[in-house]
């Protein structure tokens, strides 16, 4: 049975490549391309909370991927079955959001927000950096190596995957200094119009966290599905890690003014921390999230033009509330903690003296020590010299840099900084 959810303007492709001969449906496809990149399998040594490598139990940005699509896929599930606005033969593609699910974290770079920051003010002089950009980035022009033609997406699949629509010069403009993050890169702007159908946003849809709001239903599943891996299973590994502990919860709700009792959310993840739950406790909170998703109907823009933009996705006010409070227990007690604040200064530091480098001799065109070093792989030093301005090539040094797992960047810098690590027969990548 044909899903009428989806329109020819959702799963047209910017090559006009016709999908129809594939026994495969379109975003079926593109779920399958995704699996298949180095891309993809380089997050399985990228950091979620804790530095890949180190213990084999915790999450990578692999791990996680994967429980966002599985998230995901659920949330599609329960929709259908349980909202009067779709049924058998109009929903939600479970391909498309697993498929989008899996590409959220792409472009994030090693040691992660530390090193997504690091790069972002690395880049201040040439447009940024961002992960979600550097993810479109990617999936529209890097993610087969040797094409460079990215990966051809379906328009809703490319789309899927756009948190944000705001430009890096605009949000400079509006907020009158260098953006942070949530934005794209300014050469991004035929992508993001083509996702648009050519349709331009109107003045109500202002750059910044109005336009950023604007989603389609998929990457607003995807967004719920990440906020649910995120405010849950971090927080196991958290507490498997030993980072947060009864005394640490109970010492930081005395201070924030939360309650602890046996029926608010702190109380609940308290008895299963004594009882040596947590892995039931935030298996039955992910059904419990999954299940507070409702639609509703809405007019907008382009909700004439897909259907895609014609529902809102809509959480129980509780639920989203306590995934807030979870989230802010991990990033106070866990993430500002001082033994992972060093461990991300160690990861800025070699990513700043990677980049110092690079800069000098690939950007700038620069000897060093009176030296033409060759510091990367032949086809990508080949690829930069080409390039006319220190902009792009400064895109592409930064391609490099972001695409490196955790380990690959640690290996790196001791082999160009430490002369007691390294040898002529060490691999490359």
């Amino acid at each position: 049975m044909q899903n009428r959810f989806y329109k020819s303007f959702d799963t047209e492709r910017a090559s006009g490549y016709d999908t129809s001969k594939d026994f495969r449906s379109p975003f079926q496809i593109d779920r399958d391309r995704v699996l298949h990149t180095p891309a993809f399998r380089r997050l399985q040594s990228k950091t979620q909370v804790f530095w890949s490598g180190e213990y084999d139990f915790y999450r990578t940005r692999l791990t996680h991927s994967l429980e966002v699509a599985q998230i995901g896929k659920s949330i599609c599930h329960w929709l259908k079955h349980s909202s009067d606005l779709l049924g058998n033969d109009f929903f939600v593609d479970e391909d498309l959001v697993e498929a989008i699910c899996l590409s959220h974290d792409l472009g994030h770079p090693p040691f992660g927000h530390a090193g997504e920051r690091s790069l972002n003010h690395f880049m201040s002089d040439y447009g940024g950096f961002e992960g979600n950009a550097q993810t479109l980035r990617l999936l529209s022009q890097r993610i087969f190596s040797q094409s460079r033609k990215g990966m051809d997406p379906s328009r809703a699949f490319l789309d899927g995957v756009l948190k944000y629509k705001s430009l890096w010069s605009e949000l400079k403009v509006t907020k009158g200094k260098l953006p942070k993050n949530h934005f794209l890169y300014d050469a991004q702007s035929e992508e993001l119009s083509w996702a648009m159908g050519g349709n331009d946003f109107p003045a109500e849809l202002s750059p910044g966290e109005t336009r950023d709001g604007f989603k389609s239903i998929e990457c607003q599943i995807m967004d719920w599905a990440d906020d649910t891996a995120y405010s849950l299973n971090d927080l196991a590994d958290s507490v498997k890690a030993g980072f947060l502990t009864v005394e640490r919860i109970e010492r930081w709700a005395k201070k924030r003014g939360h309650q602890t009792s046996g029926d608010s959310p702190l109380g609940a993840l308290l008895e299963a921390i004594r009882g040596q739950r947590i892995e039931p406790f935030v298996g039955k909170r992910i059904g419990q999230y999954i299940k507070a998703a409702t639609l509703i109907q809405v007019t907008n823009f382009l909700s004439a033009t897909s259907h895609r933009y014609a529902l809102e996705l809509v959480v129980d006010g509780e639920v989203r509330a306590e995934s807030e409070l979870f989230k802010s227990l991990a990033y106070e007690v866990v993430f500002l903690s001082p033994q992972l604040k060093q461990l991300e200064h160690k990861g800025s530091y070699m990513l700043r003296r990677l980049w110092e480098v690079l800069e000098k001799r690939y950007v700038f065109g620069k000897s060093i020590d009176g030296q033409d070093f060759a510091l990367l792989p032949e086809a990508d030093a080949g690829e930069i010299l080409k390039l006319e301005t220190e902009e792009k090539r400064a895109r592409l040094v930064c391609d490099f840099l972001a695409g490196m797992t955790d380990g690959y960047a640690a290996r790196t810098f001791r082999r160009l900084f430490e002369p007691g690590f390294g040898s002529i027969g060490d691999l490359v990548g």
